[in-house]
Formats: C-alpha cells, structure tokens, sequence
C-alpha cells in the first residue's frame, strides 16, 4: 500500500473515531501514531522483525515534533490573551460596556440585544476565548433582555452569537493558532481580524434591527437616557480601549517606525494593565486564583489539541497527502472561485461534528496548501494569481474568511460549544432552546462570509498597512 493510500485510510479512522465522541487531541494522537508506524513498517517490506524498530522511530518522532512545535514563542499569546478576558470581567469592564452600549444603542428596535452584540464586539477586543465571553455575557445581558420582554430563547441566542465574536476580533486565540499552523506573520493576521470582526457585528446589529421591525413586540427600544447619561457611560469603558490601544502599537505602530514590541510583548502588557484596573476596583484574591485557573484549564484544552493534532500533521507529511490534495485542487476545471465556496461549505458541514480548534487544526495542513495553488503559490504576485492578491495576502484573507467558518461552528448543532456554554450557565434554559435561538444568526454569518469573499479589501486593508 503506497503512502497516500495509507494516509486516507487512518484519516478516514481518525474523523470516524471523532463522530463516535472522542476527543480531536485523542483522535488525532492516536491517528498519528498508527500512520507513522504504519508507514515505517511498511517501508521495511512488513518484516516481523521491524515491527519493533518502526515502532520506535515513530514513538520519537511522536514525542519531539509537538515539544518543537509548541515551545513556539508565539504560542505564548494564548494563554495571555484568555487571561485579559477573565480579569477584565472582574474588573468590571463587562458591566460598562454593556451599559455604555445600551445607553448608546438601546433606542434602536431591538435595542437590548443590539446593544448586546456591541458590548460582546467590545469585550472581545480584550477577550482571545468565545466560551469566556459567552459566559460572561450570558451572566450579564440575558436577565436585562429578559426584563424588557424578550424571548428567553432568542436572548440567549444573541449571547451565544455575540460571543463568536471573540473568534475574529483580536486578540484572538485562533487566529494565533492560525498563523502558527501555515507560518505565517501573527501580528498582521492580528490586524487583519478588526475589521471583519467589526462588520461582522454590524450585520448582526443589523438583523436583530430588522427582526424588531417585522415581528411585532419582538424586542421594544429601551430609552429614556439623555445626552449626559450617554456621555457619561463612556469612562467606565474607556480602559477597554485602552488596552486595545497597547496591544496595537506592539502589533503595528500606526504612527510608523518599528513596532514597540512583539505580540507576545504586547499580550502580555496589556494583561497586566487589566490586572491592575481589576486589582484597583477590589478584586479579591479568590478571583484572581479563579481567572488563573480558568484560564490555565481553557490554555490546557487548547494545547492538548494542538499536541495531539500535531502528530497527525507529522504523520500526513510522511504520507504525501497534502501534497497529493494540492495537486488535485489547483487541477480542477472550474473557476477557482467555485472551489473556494465549496471548501467553506466543507467547513460549514465538518464543524457541525467538530469543535472549531480542532476541525482547524486537523484541516489546515491539507486545505491550506491547496488553496494557496489554487491562487498560484507561495509566492504569486497579485497581478498573476487567482484571487486578485498576492501569496502573503491569501494566506491572511483564507485565515480570516476561515475563523469566521470556525466561529459559524461554535453555535451550529450538536456540538457548538457556545451554546452549551450559555445554557450551562442558565438553569433556565436547555441546549435546545439556545439553538432555537442562534438560528437567525446563521444568515447573517452566510451574509458575513459572502461579504468578505466578495470584498478582500476589507481583510487586506489594515494588514497592507504594516507591510
């Protein structure tokens, strides 16, 4: 059996083995390990006597390619950025944001939930985990909605949909999984999630607005704030924006010159500063230990897979396989365009079964490079690719175009994480009934996605700035 062939039956085994509920770092470990031995021994003609000395060889390949992979110092910013969002909710930082939006935006029909998506938008920008900001929020903004009259469903729905959000706006714990997994620059992938990340909330905005029009009493406007009650929400929120402004000029300095530091500088920076606002508004030393350990847990869960699933990418590299699915896609007669759609409505399908993380990570080593010949490479210069831009700035528009599947993921049926996150917090609620929920959200990410296909300039426009 030659390579390839033995890379798509132990594939085959693995996405079987995650069906059936076993964990993707599991899963994937496990593949791996097989594959590797597999094709070892099979290089030695199956001889009974190798068995042994294959075996061998591919438990220290298994053992040093993660321990390689995960010392990388950009990995680092994981475990940082999930740490901004749990102090900044004991800083209180969750609270005025939510009052600043509502007092801002709570006139609107639909109001309360409008308001919810932009407080969610802005905790994401200090938050890198959608589960922690779901939680949060679900804590938060589902006892308000309730009191104005919505549906308990469609309110946790909001919560859960909101809370995707942490997914695209930076910082961003995927995407820095992302830019670990093709190589490619953290802090312009970092850059380039703003703005979709941005538009991505307006367009929920914007369904919720048009929901409350059609339906009546679907969610009345909240109003009664003057000017001055408006202006004044502002301060308490404007740490928020401080933080955001630290992490950037370690990014980028947008008043040009070097960059003041590295991301991973700038991660942690800006999770000092919010320990320090949530130290200065009373946190006690039981929830400093609480947001270590949540955010120790959620860095584990994230590293297991990553170790996990990095077997798996060794293992695909010795069968050839990525290689070999390269050459099919770029040889495929149909526009390329037409390839790109059916490889996100892949992703659509695949994250019904698996967690965002993970189907990233198990997909990338082989759809990436495949994407990249259909554009023409690496290294293809705008004026003679595909999609109109260059190798670099492919690999930036395909991250973010697939985060946005990875956040479509979190809150699609049976496993989107989000939404158990939102019901587990809420006695009230079941599974079901946040799914019920998220379900008009779905059209406004499919909205999302086929904006930003259709319009890369608004992934490329601030990652073309620090070039």
């Amino acid at each position: 059996m030659e390579p390839i062939d033995i890379g798509l039956v132990v594939s085959g085994g693995m996405f079987v083995l995650v069906v059936l509920g076993m964990r993707v770092a599991f899963a994937a470990g496990m593949a791996g390990l097989v594959g590797l031995v597999w094709i070892f021994w099979a290089k030695f003609g199956y001889e009974p006597d190798k068995f042994i000395k294959a075996l061998t060889v591919s438990v220290k390949i298994a053992g040093q390619v993660p321990h390689s992979k995960i010392s990388h110092q950009a990995l680092s910013l994981i475990p940082t950025f999930i740490l901004i969002g749990y102090l900044a909710y004991y800083a209180g930082l969750t609270k005025a944001l939510f009052e600043a939006a509502k007092r801002w935006v709570g006139w609107l029909p639909g109001g309360m939930a409008v308001a919810t998506v932009f407080a969610t938008a802005g905790f994401a920008a200090v938050s890198g985990a959608s589960v922690a900001t779901s939680a949060v929020f679900a804590r938060i903004a589902i006892p308000e909605m309730l009191k104005v009259g919505y549906d308990k469903r469609f309110a946790a729905g909001v919560v859960a949909a909101g809370g995707t959000l942490a997914s695209l706006i930076p910082p961003s714990a995927i995407l820095v999984i992302y830019a670990i997994i093709v190589e490619q620059d953290v802090g312009k992938l970092l850059l380039a999630g703003f703005v979709p990340g941005a538009v991505s909330a307006v367009i929920y905005g914007a369904l919720i607005v048009g929901l409350a029009l059609v339906i009546p009493n679907f969610g009345p406007p909240v109003g009664g704030f003057t000017w001055r009650e408006r202006f004044a929400s502002l301060p308490p929120a404007a740490p928020i924006a401080f933080v955001v402004f630290i992490i950037i000029f370690f990014i980028y300095n947008p008043f040009g010159g070097d960059a003041w530091g590295t991301p991973t500088e700038g991660g942690a920076l800006g999770a000092f500063v919010v320990f320090l606002m949530a130290v200065y508004k009373g946190m006690r030393w039981s929830q400093l230990k609480d947001s270590l350990l949540e955010s120790a847990k959620l860095a584990v869960m994230i590293f297991t897979i990553i170790w996990g699933v990095l077997i798996y990418v060794r293992f695909l590299g010795f069968a050839q396989l990525p290689d070999a699915f390269a050459e099919w896609i770029a040889g495929l007669h149909q526009p390329p365009m037409l390839t790109l759609v059916l490889i996100l409505l892949a992703y659509a399908v695949l994250g019904m079964f698996m967690d965002a993380i993970g189907m990233l990570l198990l997909t990338l080593p082989v759809v990436y490079p495949a994407v990249m010949a259909l554009n023409g490479g690496e290294m293809v210069s705008a004026a003679d690719s595909a999609f109109g831009m260059s190798g670099p700035m492919c690999a930036i528009w395909f991250g973010i175009l697939v985060v946005k599947m990875a956040e479509f993921c979190l809150i699609t049926p049976p496993i989107g994480l989000n939404c158990f996150v939102v019901a587990g917090v809420r006695d009230d609620l079941t599974v079901q009934d946040v799914f019920v929920g998220v379900t008009p959200f779905f059209i406004a990410d499919a909205i999302t996605i086929a904006t930003l296909v259709a319009f890369p300039s608004i992934v490329l426009w601030l990652p073309s700035l620090a070039s």
